[in-house]
């Protein structure tokens, strides 16, 4: 049994540590819903702390660990480094941050995770593409200028240019995630160079970037969260990050003992991203025809069974 397994009859004491709000809609929103569902679970006793500051963040923490929670899970890319200076100080309990390990040796009792974005977005520049209709660009707009949403940019429109010849991927980084303005400004700007798709990594960002490629009557797509109720008319599908189904894992895998410390956990991008569009499934039919969600889903599988692998193809 792993030295971490946790006894059968003493509950599993869970905190969940966000940098936003539960009420987002997305990020720390889904993440909590996970939580949440553990919280009906007699095998787990939660708790969790939302709008936590980077300057805070250590203090908190170390709050949650002081008063014996057995998992700390670290929401975002904040929690990369700091896990790797606390968590030895904390060595019967463990750690867990929803962002790529920040160095190749790590701690233990840690445990980090590749989200699969890369794969993700890839795939959606390949639907894009599909779903153009004049096939002469489309468009990604992105949050924060981080590596992350830099390489998100690169794979979406290596995805769509291999899909299309001759069709031109576009991008914008926007820098921040939470400015609407900025996302509609950045669509538009696409939208105005020919691109009639849009899709995001932007958060609140993204939410206006999706309005304004609307208002233009371009097709979009969603992140992250079902974002059809936003564009019912307009909306494709949706990436949905599975973060509820994340925590969940990570928290039984402490239960069971086999929770994998020093390690990078990477799950398949066909279990860390679902495709959604409201009532109407996975994807709604007025706007996706058979034959090219048929095309899409044959690049899809190929990218959960890595038989497409997504570092060889786009630099």
């Amino acid at each position: 049994m792993s030295p971490y397994a946790v006894q059968a009859e003493t509950p599993l004491r869970v905190a969940l540590i966000m940098t936003g709000p539960i009420t987002d809609g997305a990020w720390a929103q889904l993440a909590y819903e996970g939580l949440a569902e553990l919280d009906k679970r007699p095998e787990f006793d939660t708790g969790y702390a939302e709008n936590v500051s980077q300057a805070n963040l250590v203090q908190v923490v170390q709050g949650y660990a002081d008063d014996g929670y057995d998992l700390i899970i670290g929401h975002g890319y904040e929690f990369g480094s700091a896990f790797v200076e606390i968590a030895p100080d904390y060595p019967d309990q463990r750690f867990f941050a929803s962002t790529f390990k920040p160095e190749s040796d790590i701690p233990d009792n840690t445990r980090y995770i590749d989200m699969a974005y890369f794969d993700a977005a890839y795939g959606a520049g390949v639907l894009a593409a599909l779903l153009s209709k004049k096939g002469k660009a489309v468009g990604f707009v992105g949050g924060g200028d981080n590596p992350t949403q830099q390489r998100m940019m690169s794979t979406f429109i290596g995805g769509a240019e291999a899909t299309r010849p001759g069709l031109t991927g576009m991008g914008i980084v926007t820098g921040e995630y939470d400015n609407a303005s900025k996302g509609s400004e950045a669509s538009a700007a696409m939208i105005a160079r020919g691109a009639d798709v849009i899709w995001h990594g932007a958060n609140v960002t993204g939410l206006g970037a999706i309005q304004g490629a609307v208002a233009q009557g371009a097709t979009v797509l969603g992140c992250y969260s079902d974002q059809t109720g936003v564009a019912p008319e307009a909306m494709a599908t949706s990436f949905v990050m599975n973060l509820g189904w994340m925590v969940e894992v990570v928290a039984q895998s402490v239960v069971d003992g086999t929770f994998e410390g020093g390690s990078e956990w990477q799950p398949p991008v066909t279990e860390m991203w679902s495709l959604h569009a409201g009532a109407a499934g996975d994807h709604n039919p007025d706007i996706v025809s058979d034959e090219i969600w048929t095309q899409f889903q044959t690049v899809w599988r190929g990218l959960g069974d890595g038989s497409i692998d997504v570092e060889t193809l786009v630099k």
